[in-house]
């Protein structure tokens, strides 16, 4: 079984081509789980699929998270994709991507910048206060594509001074409070600057903070954008992993696209010979 390791801004991801290996879906979860354990095999954040088209588009995107469970939607994984489509002549520069919570568009900016359009959001939920740890968060809810993605943004004043290990406990609470009825990816956000934002997500399925959220990025500017906070247009996000843009489409108050754009970077191709894993 062959195999590429990417990454999008530190959110890293193995790439399996279900086009040729012909792998049984029921077997991704195990797979999954097995390949992303950071010490015992290769690791990353999740497991991307390339697989046949089945509505119209240059071919399928399955997510799943490390803990094997599946994905709607993966922003910094769809950039990776796309790319790996790209040079894999999957589709050309401009590509059309399935994903289960909608279509992505993607394009090719330079050899290793590429730029989604992330899928609609279906749930904007500016005010979404939420009690714990004994504090009010005063939290706004974002789910993109249908079925939704869902992300909670909580803003968190002087962040690019704190660390994982002084937000871990609050976005455990977050991700599994009962105002989220599907979890939520927690993004921990703040403005530093004119369109400048620094970031930090607590992410659903990886079960903790990740170097990059592609969609939690993406939710974030797009509530910051709604309440006024940051203008929309490339707007410039410091996360762990490097930084990301996002550049929000309206026409008469509605929001019409939702663009992404940052970095993909190959580590390492390969075949798979971990012994634990029993196809």
């Amino acid at each position: 079984m062959r195999f590429t390791k990417m990454n999008g801004a530190g959110n890293d991801f193995i790439i399996l081509d279900n086009l040729t290996e012909h792998i049984p879906h029921d077997r991704f979860p195990v797979i999954a789980r097995t390949l992303c354990h950071r010490h015992l095999s290769i690791g990353a954040d999740g497991l991307m699929v390339v697989d046949a088209p089945l509505r119209g588009g240059d071919y399928r995107m399955l997510f799943y998270n490390s803990d094997g469970s599946e994905g709607e939607m993966c922003g910094n994984g769809a950039r990776c994709i796309c790319r790996y489509g790209c040079e894999h002549g999957l589709a050309g520069e401009v590509q059309t991507v399935e994903s289960p919570s909608g279509i992505v568009t993607g394009r090719r900016i330079d050899r290793r910048n590429y730029r989604i359009r992330l899928t609609d959001p279906s749930v904007i939920d500016l005010r979404r206060p939420v009690e714990a740890l004994g504090k009010t968060w005063d939290c706004s809810y974002i789910e993109l594509g249908t079925p939704g993605l869902p992300h909670a943004v909580v803003p968190c004043p002087g962040l690019a001074d704190k660390t994982m290990d002084d937000l871990r406990e609050l976005g455990k609470a977050l991700r599994w409070h009962p105002a989220f009825p599907k979890g939520a990816n927690v993004n921990f956000c703040d403005v530093a600057a004119p369109d400048r934002i620094v970031e930090l997500t607590y992410e659903r399925g990886v079960e903790d903070f990740t170097y990059a959220c592609g969609t939690g990025t993406g939710s974030t500017v797009l509530a910051l954008t709604l309440m006024d906070k940051v203008s929309g247009e490339d707007v410039a996000v410091t996360v762990p992993g490097g930084e990301l843009r996002v550049t929000i489409d309206r026409d008469n108050g509605s929001i019409r696209n939702i663009w992404l754009t940052g970095p993909t970077n190959i580590v390492c191709e390969g075949e798979v010979r971990d012994e634990d894993l029993h196809i």
